[in-house]
């Protein structure tokens, strides 16, 4: 197996219009993932003005990745009701999810299409538990997984800031292919909405 490192943040567009070309890197076999979440929002309401921006730069990442960013998600970003994200808490369930016998790729995506689809609100723990139920977990035992996982998920914040600052990472997604004592990025932004193509340079490339 090829170790791959993945940083990304649930509530990174791009990485939600990365899901399709993370889907295929795990799903080929050669590929070990290792996932490093950024902690890129931590819980905040997000202002009005800002909003705009949000939504024109989802629709430039749905032109450029065909990733799509449901009805309800952005009837939520464009309302005047408080819009609050946070990074942490859907990390920390992303962990539990993990923990719980979810496998990364299919935990992540869950997390980011409840977020950019269905509009939920993940800054409530009883919206990532609503969650799990659906993916098959205990929701009486992801409510107690997640009760005593800040520290953990704090822990492997720290750990991922720590590997970005060594490995020069700046933003999310980065992808880092560890191959014959190399470390070399993998050009993924060239793949957007080409998953054929992705495919057939992860094919050739290991």
């Amino acid at each position: 197996m090829v170790n791959v490192h993945y940083f990304f943040d649930p509530m990174c567009g791009w990485c939600y219009g990365a899901t399709s070309l993370i889907e295929i890197l795990a799903n080929m076999g050669k590929f070990e993932i290792a996932y490093h979440p950024g902690g890129m929002i931590p819980k905040r309401a997000i202002e009005p003005a800002f909003r705009q921006h949000i939504l024109q730069a989802d629709a430039q990442i749905a032109a450029m990745t065909k990733a799509h960013f449901g009805d309800a998600y952005k009837a939520r970003v464009a309302s005047t009701d408080e819009f609050v994200v946070d990074s942490y808490l859907p990390i920390q369930a992303f962990m539990v999810g993990i923990e719980m016998g979810v496998e990364p790729h299919t935990m992540l995506k869950a997390i980011q299409q409840a977020h950019y689809q269905d509009g939920k609100s993940l800054d409530k723990p009883e919206a990532l538990q609503a969650l799990a139920v659906t993916l098959g977990l205990d929701g009486g035992i992801w409510k107690d997984k997640m009760a005593g996982a800040e520290p953990a998920m704090t822990k492997e914040i720290q750990k991922s800031h720590s590997l970005m600052g060594q490995l020069q990472v700046s933003g999310y997604p980065t992808l880092i292919i560890e191959q014959d004592g190399k470390l070399t990025r993998l050009p993924h932004g060239s793949y957007y909405g080409k998953t054929a193509k992705w495919k057939e340079y992860l094919t050739n490339l290991v």
